[in-house]
């Protein structure tokens, strides 16, 4: 890991401050700062800076939402998330720097691209006043607990396990998912913060065995971790107030310019 410019250094404490802003407010803002890591560090070497970041942020949003978790759903993803996380850290033993950006790049534009497709769908189905949903409980196990749920929770996951294991990018594929099983913002919230917590420390061993997390990258993440603080408190803060369709916007525009400066690097 070279040495880290001024700029940089506040352009990635910028980045874990979105970190701990998304994790307790709006998932999926998350590929902004994973952009901006890929961007700044060398790919590959960013998911291991990145890793203790998301903890960071997961065991926050956990002390803030932690009751408000759907463990039946969060029971049927693992088995295929676990699938995943193989698959990506057996693709992360032969892929290189210019691989692992460039599959950052395509995940984020492909996700996004999912995302866009999914909620026009949606709104087509049910109109575009739909989508509020059901509470974490009642609607999620009624969805989830069909046979098409259980196997849309298979697909899911393991996409979900690779895209995580590769480029810290599961957010959007988790979020496809609960919206898609009917969870409100609190059930949303309260299941993606402990899915992420049990996801991102089960990753931990195989960071280390790849090389990914060292003593630099720890040093490095003790001068961001702090950043995760004020993020955090201020999605809290915000949640209730945050106008989520104009927010959306800016995220998935800002995912789109990061993936696509990853490409073309």
């Amino acid at each position: 890991m070279d040495t880290i410019s001024l700029w940089q250094l506040a352009a990635l404490a910028a980045a874990s401050t979105l970190v701990g802003f998304s994790k307790t407010a709006v998932s999926g803002a998350n590929t902004i700062s994973l952009a901006v890591f890929a961007a700044v560090l060398p790919a590959r070497e960013s998911t291991g800076v990145l890793l203790p970041i998301l903890i960071v942020g997961d065991l926050l949003a956990v002390r803030v939402y932690r009751r408000h978790a759907h463990w039946p759903t969060l029971l049927r993803l693992f088995p295929a998330v676990a699938v995943g996380v193989v698959a990506g850290t057996l693709f992360l033993l032969w892929a290189d720097d210019a691989a692992v950006r460039t599959s950052i790049g395509a995940i984020l534009l492909f996700m996004t691209g999912v995302t866009l497709w999914r909620r026009r769908t949606a709104e087509k189905e049910t109109g575009p006043g739909a989508g509020a949903g059901v509470d974490s409980e009642a609607g999620a196990a009624g969805e989830a607990g069909t046979g098409t749920g259980r196997a849309a929770a298979r697909g899911y996951g393991v996409l979900g396990g690779f895209t995580t294991m590769v480029a810290n990018a599961g957010g959007p594929v988790m979020s496809l998912y609960l919206l898609s099983a009917g969870f409100r913002k609190l059930g949303f919230l309260g299941t993606s913060a402990w899915f992420f917590l049990i996801l991102n420390v089960s990753k931990v061993p195989f960071s280390v065995g790849l090389g990914l997390i060292d003593a630099r990258s720890l040093l490095l993440d003790a001068c961001l971790l702090l950043f995760v603080l004020p993020g955090a408190y201020l999605g809290r803060a915000c949640v209730d107030r945050i106008n989520q369709k104009v927010f959306d916007r800016i995220v998935i525009g800002a995912t789109v310019i990061g993936g696509l400066q990853l490409l073309l690097i």
